[in-house]
């Protein structure tokens, strides 16, 4: 029953964005204009080749925080998480929920992201790079989803959502985002990088996102009562 929660809550998300489309309409659009700035901006081949996996998960960072406060925007407009609340409903399994949403969402914009970034980057994956990759990004997204849905609750109706959440975000995805390109450049083999050299940064992030989802289960419920 418990188990059941967690699916239909991230069931009831991805129904909700399959209606409105943000992701496709809007995330997936301004995350790749990030994408086609950058290069813009750096304008050297090289340079472009060496930090291809750092503008890819700048990229995604970015476009979390529109999909977080649209995740706690379908909360906010029928006050749906204090009904659970009185309800009794455990908002650990919720939390667990809307993150796997925020979660489907963020891997489908990165597989946008990443031939994006072959191309316009002119980066090159083989095979055992395309594994390490792929490893990567679902470790990465795991963790980026975890923070976004824990923070998302905590500012959740208060004022100035829009900033504070970037403000409390940015610094404890540090960590993902630097594991998540050390891994990436493993897998592109930026700067001389070797696969193998990857698989340790892609152990990071597995701790990193099960400690997440461990403490978060536990605290959601409070930081949403506060």
């Amino acid at each position: 029953m418990k188990g059941g929660l967690v699916w239909a809550v991230a069931a009831r998300d991805l129904r909700a964005e399959a209606r409105a489309r943000v992701t496709t309409n809007q995330v997936v659009p301004f995350a790749g204009l990030v994408m086609v700035t950058f290069a813009l901006a750096l304008d050297r081949e090289e340079v472009l080749q060496r930090t291809a996996g750092g503008l890819v998960w700048l990229a995604t960072t970015f476009s979390l925080f529109v999909l977080v406060q649209r995740a706690f925007a379908i909360e906010t407009a029928d006050r749906a998480l204090d009904a659970l609340r009185v309800a009794g409903v455990d908002l650990g399994r919720v939390y667990l929920g809307k993150s796997i949403a925020l979660m489907v969402q963020l891997f489908v914009l990165e597989c946008v992201l990443v031939p994006v970034a072959v191309v316009l980057y002119r980066v090159r994956v083989d095979a055992p790079g395309a594994v390490l990759l792929v490893t990567t990004m679902i470790c990465a997204t795991t963790g980026l989803a975890l923070v976004g849905t824990l923070y998302g609750g905590l500012t959740v109706g208060g004022a100035g959502r829009e900033t504070l959440l970037p403000l409390l975000v940015l610094p404890v995805v540090a960590p993902v985002l630097i594991a998540a390109t050390r891994a990436t450049e493993s897998a592109l083999r930026s700067g001389g990088a070797a696969v193998s050299e990857g698989w340790a940064w892609v152990g990071l992030l597995a701790v990193f996102a099960a400690a997440f989802g461990i403490a978060g289960t536990l605290a959601f419920g409070a930081l949403v009562d506060e």
